[in-house]
This record gives structure tokens, C-alpha cells and sequence, in this order.
């Protein structure tokens, strides 16, 4: 078998590889320019909490529902949403940052759901849930990923400009009245709403990968937030595409796959990174120097 065979045969063979495809694309288009958005925030923490904290909440539809997507995944959104607020209260109310609480309220959150799919499944429902499967991506969570992306991309294009603004310069925003927590609010619900979309294909640890990889890796290549969000998207695409094809041809979990692919791009960007890798780095020291 030639290379576009190996590239091609396993989306024109299967259903469930085109499904899992899609979901790939969808997600890159929706969870990488909210990725952007949170590492411009120094957010990427809080994005990894929420992650997490999605899991309760799916377990808790799985308990009550059995491998019901519209169960867990109104679990996952719920619980989400729940502990944001509740960070959010408590950095206001106490001395502590929103990272900090956020890192605290996330740990728990895990806990409780490893501990919920421990006790009500096995330990393949509970691999399931924390790592995904190409294999649960079929036509209803192949629906709900393209909604969320659709909302997520409509949404960001409304609040595109007062979003910026409120991360680059909250403090300017709160003069002049601009309701940056409001435009906050939208956006944590955004982050939730793409974590609970992926966590059928890459699971809830996996989920926020997609999300924050590709951003973090595009800061190294460009600066410029359109040129930001345009290699976010790419590289998730790119390393989407390459760990599902090793996830079908090596038989792992899709998520873990597609987050090493992400992972070794990020590796190779800090070294050549056109925007501070190490190799551009050292060559305009060298340039300097002569």
C-alpha cells in the first residue's frame, strides 16, 4: 500500500473513521481559537481545571443514564458551569487568585468523578470517559460537536472585538463601562461548552488538549491574533488528522493520540519557532553579536 493509501483508505473504509474525522474538524475550528483566546487571558490553567471538572458531571449522566450522550454531556456542561462560578465566588469573596482557586475546585472535581466511575462502571467505562474512543463518535456526538462549533465561531465573531479588549486590557474596559464581566462569562461558557463537545472522541482529560496545544504552540510561530488563531486551527487540524490515523493503525485511544502528535509539534516549536524558539533565538544573538 502506497502512502495515500495508508492517508486514505481508513475514511473511505469506515464510518466511524469519517465520523471521527469530522468531530476532529469541527472541534479544531471552535476549541483552538478559544485555546488563543485563554492563553492571550493566561488562562491555559483554567482551561486544563475545566476540563476536569467536566468529568463529575459526565459521570453523573452516566450513572443515571447509562452511555447516553445527551445525559453526559448535560452532566459534563452542568458541572462546568458550576465550578466556574464557584471559583469565580471565591476568588472575590477570599484572598486567593482565580488560578489558584481554580486548581483547587479542578483537583476535587476529579476525584469525584474518578471515584463515581469507579463505583457505578468498570474500568473500561472509566478509560472511556478520560481518554475517548474514535469508536463512540457516531451521528448524534457527531451533531452535537458541529453545534457547538457553530454557536462557539458565530459567538466569537459577535464578541470578537470587546473580547480582545477585555484581554488585553481589562482595566481600560471596566473605565468605560464596556461589561468585561459579562463578555467574561460568555467566554467561560464557550470553553465548557467545546470541552463537553470533544470529550466523546478525546475524553475529558484529553478535551482540553485540542484546546490549549495548538494555541500554545502557534504563540511560538506568530503574533498577530488572526495569524494566531489561523495556526491554531492548522495545527489541530494537521494533528488531529495524524493521530487518528496512528490511533486506528496502532489500535490506542484516539485522545492520547492526537494530544502526542500535538505535543511533539509544541516540542519542535520551541526549538524553531520562528517567535522565540530556541533556534531563532540563538541565531539572533549570533547575528547581533557579528
Amino acid at each position: 500500500m502506497n502512502w495515500y493509501g495508508w492517508l486514505v483508505e481508513p475514511f473511505i473504509e469506515f464510518d466511524f473513521m469519517r465520523y471521527a474525522l469530522a468531530s476532529v474538524v469541527f472541534l479544531a475550528l471552535s476549541a483552538a481559537p478559544v485555546g488563543v483566546f485563554l492563553v492571550m487571558r493566561r488562562m491555559s490553567l483554567v482551561g486544563d481545571a475545566l476540563g476536569h471538572a467536566v468529568l463529575p458531571g459526565a459521570a453523573v449522566g452516566y450513572m443515571l443514564g447509562g452511555l447516553s450522550l445527551p445525559a453526559m454531556s448535560a452532566g459534563g456542561f452542568v458541572a462546568g458551569m458550576i465550578m466556574a462560578l464557584l471559583a469565580g465566588v471565591a476568588s472575590r469573596f477570599t484572598n486567593l487568585k482565580e488560578d489558584a482557586n481554580f486548581a483547587a475546585f479542578y483537583l476535587t472535581s476529579l476525584a469525584i468523578g474518578v471515584l463515581l466511575v469507579s463505583k457505578g462502571g468498570s474500568n473500561i467505562d472509566l478509560l472511556h470517559l478520560l481518554f475517548g474512543s474514535i469508536l463512540a463518535v457516531d451521528l448524534p456526538s457527531l451533531t452535537l460537536v458541529a453545534s457547538a462549533a457553530s454557536i462557539t465561531i458565530i459567538t466569537l465573531a459577535i464578541i470578537y472585538r470587546p473580547l480582545l479588549l477585555e484581554s488585553i486590557d481589562p482595566l481600560f474596559l471596566k473605565a468605560v463601562d464596556g461589561k468585561g464581566g459579562f463578555w467574561h462569562l460568555i467566554f467561560l461558557v464557550l470553553v465548557v461548552m467545546n470541552l463537553v463537545a470533544g470529550f466523546q472522541a478525546l475524553g475529558t482529560l484529553m478535551a482540553v488538549g485540542l484546546m490549549m496545544m495548538p494555541a500554545i504552540t502557534a504563540r511560538l510561530w506568530a503574533q498577530g491574533m488572526g495569524m494566531l488563531m489561523f495556526l491554531a486551527v492548522l495545527f489541530a487540524l494537521v494533528c488531529g488528522l495524524a493521530g487518528l490515523l496512528f490511533s486506528y493503525y496502532v489500535e490506542i485511544p484516539s485522545g492520547p493520540a492526537i494530544i502526542l502528535f500535538c505535543g511533539i509539534w509544541y516540542v519542535l516549536s520551541v526549538v524553531f519557532g520562528r517567535e522565540g524558539g530556541l533556534l531563532t533565538k540563538w541565531l539572533r544573538r549570533r547575528h547581533r553579536q557579528f
